[in-house]
């Protein structure tokens, strides 16, 4: 063999070699993958996620792999479970309720972003979770079938048994302690017997939102605990107004959801991109039309009319999330005891 076709044949066998080490090195980084534990609705065809996958997925060259549980509380409980074994690189869903609680557990890491341009009711700002979106709490009922609904808590509590709402379980759902802090800001030490009267109209207790406010517009009952936004749902994709939110005159309790990535995050780099993601324009564009919930930051084009034809509270409850960790386990425990009376 000459030593020309010797040189060349080495050449060609060293390009190879280098070839096959990009295309591995390629194939490894498109291989990365985010874990982000959320909520089963926002997973669900119809919710934001496929739709934020997507566009992250342009951004990144990773792929987003979403683990669902049945609701927001429960992402807490299944994160304690799993300690420091768990997957998830980001955790999607929780609320300022369980901010408290869910630094206590060690298992989130600060995510050094300016969120600063925020807007969130109540200026939450947290060096841990960021906000990604709020909507305050509300009964929507069906107009078709309930022509008097509810003007205040009050009425709710003390109304017909025989029109039935659909509540969430606070110890699995957001919605669910939302609504329980929701009584409770609104009751005080009178919450248990408030809870006494009003279990008499609670058709069942589902454990997410989503089961709930699917048996509301199969017609199973004609009230539903959800958000102020809801309805904006069914006039943009089903142009029906037939499902409201009911305006109380004590207030109405907020939900701001948030987002945190944990310490053990298998790729904490990309998960940090994908908070600063979170909170951009193309992330927020798609919230308020697939999540039906107000987005935090700038988004690429003006809300869908029918968001101004939403209820607007006159007042806003929120409690710490201290003040929530330290009284959570009790409340639910008051919760039960009046939800199991005969």
């Amino acid at each position: 063999m000459s030593s020309s076709l010797h040189r060349n044949i080495s050449r060609l066998a060293i390009a190879a070699v280098a070839l096959a080490a990009v295309a591995t090195g390629a194939a490894a980084a498109a291989e990365k993958t985010l874990t982000i534990y959320t909520y089963e609705s926002f997973i669900t065809e119809w919710g934001p996620g496929a739709k934020v996958a997507e566009a992250f997925e342009k951004t990144c060259d990773c792929k987003v792999d979403y683990v669902g549980v049945a609701d927001g509380v429960e992402l807490l409980t299944r994160l304690k479970l799993e300690g420091e074994a768990s997957k998830a690189d980001i955790v999607l869903g929780l609320d300022t309720n369980l901010v408290t609680e869910a630094k206590a557990t060690g298992f989130f890491a600060p995510h050094g972003l300016d969120t600063v341009g925020l807007k969130v009711p109540g200026g939450f700002s947290d060096d841990t979770f960021i906000p990604y979106d709020y909507g305050h709490f509300a009964v929507i009922y069906d107009t078709e079938t309930l022509k008097n609904p509810p003007k205040s808590l009050k009425e709710l509590v003390e109304g017909d048994p025989s029109q039935k709402i659909v509540i969430e379980d606070p110890r699995t759902s957001t919605p669910g302690l939302g609504l329980l802090l929701w009584v409770k800001s609104v009751y005080g030490d009178e919450a248990g017997a408030a809870w006494s009267k009003l279990k008499d109209r609670v058709l069942t207790v589902t454990p997410g939102w989503s089961e709930a406010y699917g048996l509301f517009t199969k017609g199973e009952a004609p009230m539903v605990l959800s958000y102020t936004t809801s309805p904006a749902y069914h006039m943009v994709a089903e142009n029906t107004d037939r499902y409201q939110a009911a305006p109380f005159v004590e207030g109405h309790y907020i939900q701001i959801e948030v987002a945190g990535m944990t310490k053990n995050a298998k790729e904490p780099a990309l998960a940090k991109e994908f908070l600063a993601f979170m909170i951009g324009p193309e992330f927020q564009s798609i919230i308020p039309t697939t999540n039906w919930m107000m987005p935090v930051g700038a988004t690429k084009e003006a809300l869908p009319e029918a968001f101004g034809k939403l209820v607007n509270p006159q007042k806003t409850f929120l409690m710490s999330s201290e003040e929530v960790a330290a009284n959570r386990k009790a409340w639910v425990d008051e919760w039960l005891a009046a939800m199991s009376k005969n």
